[in-house]
C-alpha cells in the first residue's frame, strides 16, 4: 500500500538544515567570501572569454550570411 502520510515540510527543513550548516574551518586570519576561490578565477575567466570570441564569431556568420 502506498503511504498517504508524506510531509512536504520534511524535505524543506532538510534542506534548510543542508544549507544552515557550519562552513569548514579556516586557518586563523585567512578571509574568504562566499564562492570565491584562487585557483577557478583564471579558468572561469577563460571561459568567459572563449564564450564572448565564439558568440562574435556565430554574429559575424549571421551578418555576413544576411548580407550576401
Amino acid at each position: 500500500m502506498a503511504d498517504n502520510d508524506y510531509d512536504p515540510a520534511g524535505s524543506t527543513q532538510m534542506f534548510r538544515a543542508f544549507v544552515d550548516e557550519a562552513p569548514a574551518p579556516q586557518a586563523p586570519g585567512s578571509v574568504t567570501t562566499y564562492g570565491s576561490n584562487n585557483n577557478a578565477g583564471s579558468g572561469r575567466t577563460g571561459m568567459i572569454i572563449v564564450g564572448a570570441v565564439l558568440a562574435l564569431v556565430v554574429v559575424a556568420g549571421v551578418i555576413w550570411l544576411a548580407v550576401k
